[in-house]
């Protein structure tokens, strides 16, 4: 019997994977590879693997040729390769003909849903939903009703496409499997819910936030899939420059002040703050934040959530973590005055506190403070820094290829040269025709030194603290963004789509 180290896509035949059910394949801890001849390959880790190919060699009228390999490689095979067979499409053709009512009973322990191809439609249609997400990457599920249609669309990469228009008859079974998996009130279709679902999917710990909401057309559903081992990502790959990288390390090891993370709703601010408490996070330093929600589980930190229908606000869980005696403090977000000042008192007693602001630069976060009626005198005394971001796409490294850009697009740089050489993705299998693979940030940095504060006693504006600053050698987020479309991770496209309320402001 010969060893293997791995089992790569050439090596399997999707064919015979489906002819295999998915729950004999993980009890026998045997992965179906290919026919070869009158040869059934299959790759086995023990003897009841051995005994299981000799079955299915009967079954298929072939010779068994077993193939010897760790326990952790087929389960990673029968995950990757069982994930690639069903679609919400394939599904939804199953689905005509068959009796919507049978809505799933209450859900219990999770399970992989991979393993659940025998249930009601419903169900095998919203898990096929919540497989192709997970396989496509996407953020978030749309189920969206309209008069005479009902549409689903997925958030891949931040952009928004259609995947399915299901019949408008499963649109009620639909939303109530939704709810009941969700431990939402299935009655109730008046008022908005909100709820959470846990799921494994090809063995991937998945959080699905859920949010419900009654439309004139019926109640449309939004569902937000966090993947519990990947959320949690180092400073280093979130995408900020060397320097920049090395200006918050160091903001990051003061023992006082305020440090914000400013941006628009999904540009990637709490993803920044994780990383950047999973850097500071060591067994002398007591940690606790107070989020809404709490997204990821951070092994060793303290984690409040806020629930404004029991009184606990930002502001009174922010009061209560002071007395625990805390050294580094996040709150997911400053959102008025009261959780501004404690905030600011924290960080004068000696606490370092990281918090995010919703402004579209960073110098706004300074006027932004202001406005909040905070005295201009506290904001110079606390705040070490401002962190603006944004997410854009990365070229999908299978795709991608070079290309002289136009005359109006070389227009868009700074330095001006006809010898510039960009890149974009041509769109293949791997990125599903979109010619983008995942995403990273483009940040601008700004320090708050003895200038900065100066101009904010003075409660200057934003736009002249940013003339400064960029004087003194910030970069903007559109600066940052041309330095990364000419270093070929992201294209002019998309830098141009997330920094256009900063261009227009030129």
């Amino acid at each position: 019997m010969e060893d293997i180290n791995s089992i790569k896509d050439e090596d399997v035949e999707l064919s015979l994977v489906k002819d295999i059910p998915l729950s004999f394949a993980k009890g026998n801890m045997i992965m179906p590879m290919r026919r070869e001849g009158s040869k059934l390959l299959c790759a086995v880790s023990n003897e009841a693997g051995v005994l299981a190919l000799i079955e299915l060699s009967k079954r298929f009228n072939l010779e068994p040729l077993p193939f010897n390999t760790s326990a952790g490689i087929i389960i990673d095979a029968i995950n990757r390769f069982y994930g690639q067979l069903s679609s919400a499409e394939e599904v939804m053709g199953d689905i005509s003909g068959e009796d919507l009512s049978s809505v799933a009973t209450e859900f219990e322990k999770p399970r992989d849903i991979l393993e659940l191809t025998e249930d009601a439609p419903i169900i095998r249609l919203l898990n096929a939903l919540f497989l192709q997400a997970v396989k496509e990457r996407a953020s978030d599920i749309h189920v969206e009703p309209y008069e005479k249609d009902l549409e689903v669309r997925m958030r891949v990469d931040g952009i928004l496409h259609k995947v399915l228009s299901p019949p408008k008859i499963i649109q009620d079974a639909l939303i109530s499997r939704i709810k009941i998996m969700a431990n939402l009130d299935i009655s109730e279709q008046r008022l908005p819910q909100d709820g959470r679902i846990r799921l494994l999917i090809g063995g991937r710990d998945i959080d699905v936030r859920v949010s419900v909401l009654p439309t004139i057309f019926g109640e449309r559903a939004v569902l937000r899939l966090l993947d519990r081992k990947q959320g949690l990502i180092g400073l280093w790959e979130v995408g900020l420059s060397k320097s920049d990288e090395r200006v918050i390390e160091n903001l990051l090891h003061r023992t006082s002040g305020i440090l914000l993370v400013t941006g628009p709703t999904g540009s990637g601010k709490t993803t920044t703050l994780y990383a950047a408490l999973n850097r500071i996070h060591t067994e002398e330093k007591n940690i606790i934040t107070v989020e809404d929600p709490a997204e990821y589980q951070l092994k060793g930190i303290g984690q409040i959530q806020v629930n404004p229908k029991i009184g606990l606000t930002f502001a009174a869980g922010l009061r209560s973590i002071l007395r625990q005696d805390p050294d580094v403090i996040m709150v997911g977000e400053i959102r008025d005055f009261e959780t501004a000042e404690i905030a600011i008192q924290a960080s004068l007693t000696g606490h370092l506190v990281l918090s995010t602001l919703h402004t579209n630069d960073a110098p706004s976060a300074v006027t932004r403070l202001i406005d909040m009626e905070v005295e201009p005198f506290l904001v110079t005394s606390s705040l070490v820094g401002v962190l603006a971001q944004r997410l854009v796409r990365v070229i999908c490294p299978h795709c991608k290829e070079s290309y002289k850009p136009s005359k109006s697009e070389l227009s868009s740089f700074i330095p001006q040269s006809s010898s510039f050489i960009l890149y974009r993705g041509h769109g293949c299998d791997k990125c599903n025709g979109k010619g983008y693979f995942g995403r990273t940030g483009i940040f601008e940095l700004l320090i708050v030194n003895d200038e900065i504060r100066s101009m904010i006693t003075g409660e200057t504006d934003a736009h002249s603290i940013s003339n400064l600053a960029v004087s003194r050698g910030m970069k903007t987020l559109r600066s940052d963004g041309i330095e990364k479309v000419m270093t070929g991770i992201t294209t002019l496209e998309e830098v141009l789509r997330v920094t256009q309320k900063e261009i227009a402001e030129l």
